[in-house]
């Protein structure tokens, strides 16, 4: 651990400097920000900062921009006769009460739904009470961006580990080979995988050893690699077993230390015998003879591993792809070892990654309920989010009446999210709690702004159980929040008690505050009203105390006397940093047995749709999704900084496929898929695979009645147009909005 800082901070409020850490992704870099005058003068980066040591990215310099954005929405808003109108939170929560409760009363709380958004991760409040709202509230189905992201992943670790975020992440300071499959790291920052400045560790890779990217585009992260192997999109669970079947063919299997804890090795040989790399070369587009080099240089490099993220989640098989991830380093003695795939220790333990009930011990008990249209299974307590605007749209018992968002845009972020843009207005009530009038918000009755990043401490929750260091940072506020307005976490207790039946503007806040921090404090074997006695307040800083001193540092409330608490934290502002992984295994396991579950059947009944897949005709063309460095999903788009420079919501093409079809760079092209259709301009580049096309994923601005005006400038267009609802990793359940098949032509053509 280093020392605290010895600088002058100001505080809150006040001119002068200010440390924060950015809550804008897994990279959670430590800035110091300037206030003169009572506005952000520069934002950079903290060189003390324990954890991120002075890295930076373009957004978080942009933290004030989005602070001080024109079009925040910094009062409630309420809708009268189609006309918004500012007004105080009294009746704000007195009109969500008009609107919410002849709803439950007439058709019932299963006529009630939410959809919670990204930023609840990395948010102070919402990442610590969306729990209370979705646990408590009633409402039997609730939706998420999860089920167009990581929920393969879940589902891999639920069955392998018996932890649904129980997600083992690469070492990447301490390895010598990195293979990464389907993530772009120089434009995310890393995503399940919390690093600072990953593309400078990259480097570092380099420099001793390899790395290698396995992706359909070549990303600035392959650019920067020493090798790319362009893939066919949808087929990286192929080349997973391909890898699987030479180890085991050539005897290079080897499981290290962990081997007494892996279960289902000679099934897992079994499984394997059967693809061969030269089954499926022609289809993953990898040559046998690669396929068997990559095997062997995985096997017989001590500290190495494989990488995979959303590219391998958002497909038709991301399960399998996301399970053999981690059967490929289990294999190779790359799996809870130094270098190796490891699993992170989070200094303070998130709500989030408990056991689901009636899911314990990683089984595989999934479509408990489906839903009402459909008819598609609940995986792991969700359901496909395109299921959504059907619920809403169609008629009959059971449909949807009001929904409730949070910090979330699905019209622009979720498949076929130009349908749910029709179905909204169907809605009888819609509460939406966001900073901005977007293209979803658009549609709401009543608008609860949240607080800006500013605004609010920082301290991540969720993220850090992704973190390759064991680390903690307390941030508090650069700015007072507006004086008598409620955080956001006591919103989410107002609308979770207006739908157990209490006015919303009637709701104990503080009881269900007490209710909710005793149920925690429950799950680590307290008594919750004892501990209460050691609090002034309540809130979120109330539960990150409790989950800082029940963490692996924790001082448990006077057990451990030098253990962590909040108060050292706070006196600790560039962060504690208490070193990189350490292996874990059996320890962290929630299976019964203490075991991995190396070959869960769930996943191997799987295998007969990717080997259909091997036999099928090559689509014309197959659609994917890529990032950029200066977005963030869509609402980033409204910060006038991270717009500037060339257009970003271009058609990638191969210039051979560009120039079977008569198309220049720059011209408009139409994208035409099963599901819809859009006119993009083409950015014509070697740069991809032959076959394959990419677009960026948030655009589609520019619709009316929003309140964004830089991004309304630049509006693009939404490629989730193009994405078929029905398009899915089965076994998830998550969209697969890689591998779309489309046809494309010059525009008019």
């Amino acid at each position: 651990m280093t020392s605290g800082s010895t600088r002058q901070l100001a505080g809150i409020g006040e001119d002068g400097l200010h440390l924060y850490t950015c809550p804008l992704c897994e990279a959670m870099c430590g800035l110091e920000i300037q206030v003169a005058d009572g506005k952000v003068a520069g934002i950079r980066g903290n060189r003390e900062d324990t954890w991120s040591a002075g890295h930076i990215c373009p957004k978080g310099a942009t933290l004030g921009a989005v602070h001080q954005d024109p079009d925040r929405i910094r009062q409630p808003m309420i809708k009268v006769d189609g006309e918004w109108q500012e007004v105080t939170w009294d009746a704000a929560f007195r009109r969500c009460t008009e609107l919410l409760a002849p709803v439950i009363e007439k058709y019932g709380i299963g006529a009630v739904t939410a959809y919670t958004g990204n930023p609840l991760a990395h948010s102070f409040s919402l990442a610590r009470y969306a729990g209370v709202l979705l646990g408590m509230s009633g409402m039997p189905m609730t939706y998420s961006p999860g089920t167009i992201d990581q929920w393969p992943k879940n589902l891999s670790s639920h069955l392998m580990y018996g932890g649904w975020w129980l997600f083992p992440v690469p070492d990447i300071q301490r390895t010598d080979l990195l293979v990464v499959m389907g993530a772009n790291p120089a434009a995310s920052q890393g995503s399940l995988l919390a690093a600072p400045d990953v593309m400078g560790i990259i480097d570092g890779i380099r420099k001793r050893g390899k790395v290698i990217v396995i992706d359909p585009v070549r990303t600035a992260t392959a650019a920067r690699a020493d090798e790319w192997l362009p893939i066919t999109p949808g087929t990286d669970a192929a080349l997973l077993l391909a890898v699987v079947h030479t180890l085991f063919d050539e005897d290079l299997v080897s499981l290290g230390a962990v081997e007494p804890y892996i279960d289902g090795l000679s099934r897992m040989q079994e499984v394997a015998a059967d693809w061969s790399p030269e089954r499926v070369a022609e289809a993953t587009g990898i040559t046998a003879q690669r396929i068997r080099e990559l095997a062997r240089t995985l096997a017989s490099t001590p500290r190495a591993a494989v990488y995979g993220r959303i590219g391998l989640c958002n497909q038709e098989f991301g399960s399998l792809a996301s399970w053999l991830v981690d059967v490929v380093n289990i294999l190779t003695a790359h799996f809870d070892a130094p270098g190796g795939l490891m699993f992170p220790r989070a200094a303070a333990w998130s709500i989030t990654v408990q056991p689901q009930p009636g899911l314990e011990d990683g089984l595989a008990e999934f479509g408990r309920f489906r839903t009402r249209v459909r008819g598609a299974k609940e995986v792991l307590g969700q359901v496909p989010v395109s299921c959504m605007a059907e619920e809403i749209a169609t008629p009959g018992e059971g449909q949807i009446k009001a929904l409730i968002t949070v910090a979330g845009n699905p019209v622009l972020s979720t498949p076929r999210g130009d349908k749910l843009d029709e179905a909204l207005p169907q809605l009888e009530a819609m509460i939406s709690v966001d900073l901005w009038l977007n293209e979803t918000t658009r549609h709401a009755d009543v608008i609860l702004p949240g607080l800006s990043p500013l605004e609010q401490p920082h301290h991540d929750d969720l993220i850090l159980n992704f973190a390759v260091n064991s680390f903690a940072n307390y941030s508090p506020p650069v700015f007072h929040a507006e004086a008598g307005r409620p955080e956001e976490w006591e919103i989410l207790i107002r609308l979770t008690g207006l739908c157990t039946g209490t006015p919303a503007e009637d709701v104990d806040v503080a009881a269900i505050d007490d209710g909710f921090f005793d149920y925690m404090a429950f799950t680590q074997g307290l008594d919750g009203a004892q501990i209460r006695a050691n609090y002034e307040h309540g809130g979120p800083e109330r539960v990150l105390d409790l989950t800082l001193r029940t963490g692996p540092f924790g001082d448990r409330y006077g057990e451990n006397p030098d253990g962590l608490t909040l108060e050292k934290l706070k006196a600790r502002p560039d962060g504690i940093n208490y070193g990189p992984m350490v292996p874990q295994l059996p320890g962290v396991l929630g299976t019964a047995d203490g075991k991995v579950r190396l070959a869960p059947q769930y996943l191997l009944d799987d295998l007969p749709r990717l080997a259909a897949r091997l036999d099928r005709e090559p689509d014309e063309l197959v659609l994917v999704s890529r990032r950029h460095l200066r977005s963030n999903n869509s609402w980033l788009h409204n910060v006038a900084p991270l717009m500037k420079g060339r257009e970003r919501c271009t058609l990638l093409m191969h210039r051979d496929d560009a120039g079977r079809r008569g198309v220049a760079n720059g011209d408009v092209v139409t994208v035409t898929s099963s599901a819809g259709r859009i006119d993009v301009p083409v950015e014509v580049t070697d740069a991809i695979k032959p076959g394959v096309v990419s677009m960026p994923h948030g655009w589609g601005h520019g619709k009316p009645g929003t309140r964004m005006a830089v991004a309304n400038d630049s509006p693009g267009v939404n490629t989730n147009v193009l994405s078929p609802p029905e398009f899915l990793d089965e076994p998830s359940g998550n969209g697969a909005l890689n591998g779309i098949p489309v046809t494309v032509a010059a525009a008019g053509a």
